[in-house]
């Protein structure tokens, strides 16, 4: 008997909806990305848009690395390493927490893993089971919660404000914490506001979650553009304490998807097996190339740029303030200014999108993609351009406001 064809009666916005898990329906887009495509597309039109949007160095990765990644090419060191990362890279890992903060950590707790964001999910995956709470500010990076929700747990937002420099204090954590709260993330230097949580409280709250058998997320990507006189690591805090890093940022080697993660000995044997069937192991072009960013040539690079990088945020703050943008907390890391725009009417989407990218030629990102605390005053703006362009970008930024 032939088989009847029914497709044809099928309500196919049902069948999407059917074949599309929850999490990903609920998981908002990452609006920064939408202004990345918009403002490509006006630049394929002719148009010249100055780029104040992404948060990725215009740096490329310094020469020594570039030379090692072509080494390891020429020699065929391209096979899979271990799931973990190569050992001599841990261990070059471990001994850069030991020179810059004084750290001994084992190598044994360190794993490589693809981008910061490998490191993050990985983490998650491993301590959350259904259900569980995980604290995050608002604002905050949207990948927190989002990353959260992935894994079946429930992101409690903290709303946090100015006064505190956009983080959370200790009091905030104690009264949000529930017996089904398991992890806090914090990151600091801060995206979207650049600013860095105070040692004190970092450490007060540290002592908390220890007590309370959570574990505390140090998101610290930004940690070496930083602009302070001391900066230090979570890793010489209480408890359980799981440390994010990356290459892409202060490494300035965005494209290469390469970060760590530095885990508490409990950790480590579930995040290996984790990573084993994620990933099977980072890339390994990247991790050779990886060794030689702790070279004493390639930091003196890097701190001429952290210096360039500082010289660029002293210049975009004061020239957005006088422009009547509003900074309530200075930035002292990171490479970004989170400014209120709310003097010049619209909410910070349509600011955005209407006002700098159309009509000025500017990208930013709409401070609504980073919570719902406040976020709708807010732009985010990237320095992170020569200083031609970014004077180019407040002319034409200060231009568009006075209309």
């Amino acid at each position: 008997m032939p088989v009847r064809d029914t497709s044809s009666s099928l309500d196919h916005s049902l069948l999407r909806r059917a074949l599309t898990a929850a999490r990903a329906t609920e998981i908002q887009p990452f609006e920064v990305m939408e202004v990345l495509a918009r403002a490509n597309e006006l630049q394929r039109a002719g148009r010249h848009i100055v780029r104040m949007e992404i948060g990725e160095p215009d740096f490329t990765a310094p020469g020594p690395v570039v030379e090692a990644a072509a080494s390891a090419m020429r020699d065929g060191l391209t096979a899979y390493t271990p799931a973990l990362g190569l050992s001599e890279l841990r261990e070059e890992v471990a001994a850069f927490y030991a020179r810059r903060y004084g750290v001994n950590v084992s190598p044994a707790r360190i794993a490589i893993t693809a981008g910061a964001s490998g490191a993050l999910l990985l983490a998650l995956a491993t301590v959350l089971d259904p259900g569980d709470e995980v604290l995050v500010p608002d604002p905050g990076y949207p990948c927190y919660r989002h990353f959260v929700r992935a894994f079946e747990g429930v992101a409690r937002t903290l709303p946090v404000e100015a006064k505190n420099a956009f983080h959370p204090t200790a009091a905030q954590v104690e009264a949000a914490w529930t017996p089904r709260t398991k992890a806090i993330v914090l990151g600091s230097p801060s995206n979207p506001t650049g600013t860095l949580i105070d040692p004190l409280q970092l450490a007060t709250i540290a002592r908390f979650v220890g007590s309370r058998g959570g574990v505390l997320v140090a998101d610290e990507i930004y940690q070496g553009l930083s602009y302070t006189d001391e900066v230090r690591t979570a890793l010489d805090l209480p408890g359980d304490v799981v440390v994010i890093n990356s290459f892409s940022k202060y490494f300035c080697m965005t494209g290469w998807r390469l970060g760590w993660a530095v885990l508490p000995e409990g950790l480590v044997r579930g995040f290996e097996k984790l990573a084993q069937h994620f990933f099977i192991c980072p890339p390994t072009l990247s991790q050779r190339a990886a060794l030689a960013a702790f070279l004493p040539e390639t930091v003196a690079i890097l701190e001429d740029r952290r210096a360039e990088f500082r010289r660029r945020r002293d210049f975009v703050v004061p020239a957005l303030e006088a422009i009547g943008f509003g900074v309530p907390a200075k930035p002292n890391g990171a490479f970004y200014v989170y400014a209120d725009c709310s003097r010049f009417g619209a909410d910070s989407r349509a600011f955005t999108f209407d006002k700098l990218l159309e009509q000025a030629g500017v990208a930013a990102t709409p401070g609504s993609d980073f919570g719902a605390n406040g976020t709708g005053r807010f732009v985010r703006f990237a320095y992170t351009r020569n200083m031609e362009e970014l004077e180019e970008g407040i002319s034409r930024i200060r231009r568009a406001c006075e209309r």
